[in-house]
């Protein structure tokens, strides 16, 4: 195989890594504890964000770049630093928007959030260095490894899917305790939740914070990969494209989450890039958001379960 196609191949499966994790964590979020967050790839960009201030070095005023702090963090510190980014941004955003209000209004303030932090990373220059962001961010181990450039992309190739291993891990052992079937019930039926005695604010912010800190941990690799950091990378529609992916491929379910990455974010958008353009400039490009949100009714009406529908849970209660 040459050296081209090995690099086209082992960048799209760092991509499809990327997206799996953080379609398990919005599946977490949305398929698993029924929140509808409209604004899950701003997580994600808070996680790349964070990775680079602690890989890109102490701020030097006479740069091109404007950012706050900055460290030399080794590996795999950032990818944890963004991870905790994620979280807490999640812990905040969920103080305010998941205590006291129903899901759909929850889906609103998701929104907004989104275009109000799209906008603050857009316009703030001397905190995220306005619309050009962040560019020149070293890439994990690649200064201590003696390799070739397709070398390292199939190194990365495989340190995402160790990162994917260990979210898988996590999330799979989250499903299937007591928090999990709390979560179900919790997306199921909040009142009976609640007449029971449960916390509804508490499990819905536990599980925001999880599926929070994995999108910020997934957008850290994202961006030690391509070695750069731009708000307009994280434009509020990505999110959607997660949703219908999770959709398509069957929510509540962490293999269906898994193929609706793979068939969505990475077969589709990646099959339209053949298209030969036509028409005017950026129609193509339209295109795809129609179908995408096409695809998304089609599922919502026709499929709501999915491709790989969640498995129906059956509990016993002990005798005696």
């Amino acid at each position: 195989m040459s050296e081209a196609w090995q690099f086209y191949i082992s960048t799209l499966l760092v991509y499809l890594g990327v997206n799996v994790m953080a379609c398990w964590g919005l599946n977490l979020q949305f398929g698993v504890a029924g929140l509808l967050n409209f604004a899950f790839i701003i997580f994600q960009a808070i996680g790349a964000y964070a990775a680079a201030l602690v890989t890109l070095g102490p701020h030097d005023p006479d740069s091109y770049q404007d950012y706050i702090f900055g460290a030399h963090l080794p590996f795999p510190l950032p990818i944890l630093a963004g991870a905790v980014a994620g979280g807490l941004l999640a812990l905040f955003v969920g103080v305010i928007a998941l205590r006291r209000l129903r899901s759909d209004y929850q889906a609103v303030v998701m929104l907004v959030v989104s275009l109000i932090a799209a906008s603050i990373a857009t316009n703030a220059v001397g905190l995220f260095n306005g619309a050009p962001g962040l560019s020149l961010i070293p890439k994990p181990l690649a200064s201590t490894l003696d390799v070739s450039l397709v070398g390292y992309q199939w190194f990365y190739v495989g340190l995402v899917a160790v990162c994917c291993l260990i979210v898988f891990v996590i999330t799979k052992r989250i499903q299937s305790s007591p928090f999990g079937r709390s979560l179900r019930a919790l997306r199921d039926n909040p009142d009976a939740i609640a007449a029971l005695g449960g916390n509804v604010g508490t499990l819905r912010i536990r599980a925001f914070v999880i599926g929070g800190a994995i999108a910020g941990a997934s957008g850290a690799l994202l961006a030690g990969f391509i070695g750069a950091w731009s708000p307009a990378s994280w434009d509020y529609r990505e999110t959607f494209v997660l949703f219908t992916a999770i959709l398509v491929g069957g929510t509540g379910n962490m293999l269906g989450a898994a193929l609706g990455a793979l068939l969505v974010p990475i077969a589709f958008l990646e099959a339209s890039r053949f298209i030969p353009s036509f028409g005017r400039p950026g129609l193509v490009e339209a295109l795809q958001w129609v179908v995408i949100g096409g695809v998304t009714l089609l599922f919502l009406w026709f499929w709501p379960r999915g491709l790989l529908p969640e498995r129906k849970r059956t509990y016993t209660v002990p005798e005696g």
